[in-house]
């Protein structure tokens, strides 16, 4: 599974880097960074979350079988 950024609707609020730290991070001038876009079963509910908490929709989770 890897997570893909919509880099036009990120607003760069920082909920997923609240939620997901080892994934994500808004840098010095705001823009999120991606740190890592693979995501193992074991953090998938971490990262589901994330996602799912992002106000603009700018995350998504593309799954294997897409």
């Amino acid at each position: 599974m890897k997570v893909v950024l919509d880099r036009a609707r990120c607003t760069g609020l920082g909920i997923c880097e609240s939620l997901a730290p080892e994934f994500f991070e808004i840098d010095d001038d705001g823009s999120l960074l991606v740190l890592k876009d693979e995501v193992a079963e074991a953090d998938l509910m971490e990262v589901e979350e994330a996602i799912s908490g992002c106000p603009t929709e700018a995350l998504r989770l593309l799954r294997d079988s897409e």
